[in-house]
C-alpha cells in the first residue's frame, strides 16, 4: 500500500489481532479506521476520478480519521495493512508526490512528471518503497505493456524484503493519460495472501472506469 508505514501505529495493531480485517470496517463507527467497500458496488476512489467495482467486501481507508494526505491516493486492505492492500491513484497531477514529504528529510520521493515513460514510473515506485516503506531488498519481475483505462498503459510486477523481515509481492497497472497518473498497485505478502486476493485486484482492474 501506498500509505502502509503510515498507517500500522492506528491501524496496524487492530489487525494483528484480527481474524480478518473485514468486519473491522463493517461499521466505520468513531473508532475505526476503515468503512466498507461493498462488493457489487460501484465506488469512486482517490479524487474521484476513477470508479472500481470490488468483488467482494473491502476495507477503505478513512483518510479523515488517520491522516491528512494527498487527494488523488486512496488505500484499501482485506487482511489489515501488514498482509495486503490495494492503493489506487487517481489522476495524480504533474509535479506532484504520491506521499507528503517532510522539507527536512535527507532522502524525498521523486514527484512525478507528466513526460514519464513506464520504466520511470517503475522506478518511482521502487523510490517509494525503499524511502517510505522500509524495503531492504527490492526486485523487479516483469514490466510489460497492458491497456489500461482505454490506454496504452503498462504493468509492473516486483517483489520486496522489508524491514520486519517479510517479503511481499505486487503488481501496479497504470497508464499516463493527459499528463496525469492512474495507478492501481497491489502489494500482499508473498506467501499466501498474494495469490489469495490476485483475482479481486484484477476484476477490479478490468472494472476500472475513468469518470470525466
Amino acid at each position: 500500500m501506498i500509505k502502509r508505514r503510515l498507517l500500522l501505529p492506528l491501524a496496524g495493531a487492530m489487525c494483528l489481532f484480527a481474524s480478518a480485517c473485514t468486519s473491522v470496517g463493517g461499521g466505520g463507527g468513531w473508532n475505526s479506521p476503515y468503512v466498507l467497500a461493498r462488493h457489487g458496488k460501484t465506488i469512486n476512489v482517490g479524487n474521484g476520478a476513477v470508479s472500481v467495482i470490488p468483488p467482494r467486501d473491502w476495507n477503505r481507508t478513512q483518510r479523515s480519521i488517520l491522516f491528512s494526505d494527498v487527494r488523488w491516493v486512496e488505500d484499501w486492505t482485506l487482511n489489515g495493512p501488514y498482509l495486503d492492500g490495494i492503493s489506487f491513484v487517481t489522476a495524480l497531477p504533474d509535479n506532484e508526490r504520491l506521499v507528503r514529504e517532510s522539507r527536512r528529510a535527507d532522502r524525498q520521493v521523486p514527484k512525478f512528471r507528466r513526460e514519464m515513460t513506464a520504466p520511470e514510473v517503475a522506478s518511482l515506485i521502487e523510490t517509494w518503497f525503499r524511502v517510505r516503506g522500509g524495503t531492504v531488498d527490492f526486485r523487479t519481475l516483469s514490466l510489460a505493456p497492458r491497456p489500461f483505462l482505454g490506454a496504452n498503459g503498462f504493468q509492473f510486477d516486483f517483489e520486496h524484503l522489508d524491514s520486519d523481515e517479510l517479503w511481499r509481492k505486487g503488481r501496479a497497472v497504470g497508464a499516463v493519460i493527459d499528463g496525469r497518473l492512474y495507478l492501481m498497485l497491489y502489494d500482499a505478502a508473498r506467501s499466501h495472501y498474494y495469490d489469495a486476493a490476485l483475482p479481486d485486484f484484477e476484476a477490479m482492474v478490468a472494472s476500472a472506469h475513468r469518470r470525466r
